[in-house]
Formats: C-alpha cells, sequence, structure tokens
C-alpha cells in the first residue's frame, strides 16, 4: 500500500509548481517580521550611548568623539532593544541574514568628516555658552555679596 501513495504523491509532484525557490536567480523573500541584522545610518547617530546601555550582550560601542560606532555581529542576537532605544531612529532592522565569516569581528561605522567637524563646532560653542554662562553666574554672586557686605555698613 505504502508503495501506491508513494507513486500518486509523485505524478502529482511533475505536474505542479516547484515547492523550491529560484534563490540564485530571484532575491530571498523574508516574512514581514524577521529580525534580519542592524544597520545604521551614521551621519543621522548623535553617539548618546542609548544603544549600548539597552544591549543586554554588549555587542554594541560608541565613540561620541571619533564618530565611531561599532558592532559585533557574532554577539549580537538580533533582540531588537538597541533600534527601539535610539532617539534619532538612526538604527534600523534590516531584513535578510548577514554574510558568514570564519573569524570574529567587528564591523565599525565612522561619520563622515564633514559631520565630525560640524559636531565638533556646536561642541565648542555649547561650551563657550557654557562657560560664558558661569562667569555671568559667578559675576552675580560675587554683586550680590557686595551689595549684602554694603547693607551690612550701612547697618553698622
Amino acid at each position: 500500500m505504502s508503495l501506491m501513495s508513494f507513486a500518486s504523491e509523485s505524478l502529482k509532484n511533475l505536474f505542479r509548481k516547484p515547492v523550491t525557490t529560484k534563490y540564485p536567480f530571484e532575491p530571498a523573500v523574508y516574512p514581514e517580521r524577521s529580525r534580519g541584522h542592524i544597520e545604521i545610518t551614521i551621519d543621522d547617530c548623535i553617539g548618546c550611548g542609548m544603544c549600548v546601555r539597552s544591549c543586554p550582550l554588549g555587542a554594541l560601542k560608541v565613540d561620541k568623539i571619533k564618530g565611531l560606532w561599532a558592532i559585533n555581529r557574532f554577539d549580537c542576537i538580533a533582540c531588537g532593544y538597541c533600534v527601539e532605544k535610539c532617539p534619532k531612529k538612526c538604527l534600523f532592522m534590516k531584513p535578510g541574514y548577514q554574510t558568514p565569516d570564519e573569524k570574529k569581528m567587528e564591523e565599525s561605522f565612522v561619520k563622515s568628516p564633514e559631520q565630525l567637524e560640524k559636531e565638533a563646532k556646536q561642541r565648542e560653542e555649547a561650551a563657550a555658552k557654557a562657560a560664558a554662562a558661569k562667569k555671568a553666574a559667578a559675576a552675580k554672586k560675587a554683586e550680590e555679596a557686595a551689595k549684602a557686605a554694603k547693607a551690612e555698613e550701612g547697618k553698622s
């Protein structure tokens, strides 16, 4: 009896479309909610480190001054916590699988020199504003102390 069921299945398969995909000739289609792997648009990254703090395995590294963002692909489990926590939404999950490699390595992304220069100018301006505000606060405090000392002299 099992020979007859096999024969009927093989005859059906002769006249049906193939079940397998034509992968090399057609791109693979991934399901809608497949995780894939993490990618970044590095010039949009502000280097806040929220992704690093939310990564349960510590697979990410961020250096704000150098404009560097690095991921260890072998340690990453593609949980997506870093994508959820990113305030600028520069991280995203790319559907598909990462290419396999024989050695464990980090993949690094560096901001463009123009972007690094622009951010350095912004940091300098912010530091100058902070110094000016600190100086103004110190001057105001000194002025209030002088007024208080003058009031004390007037009472005596």
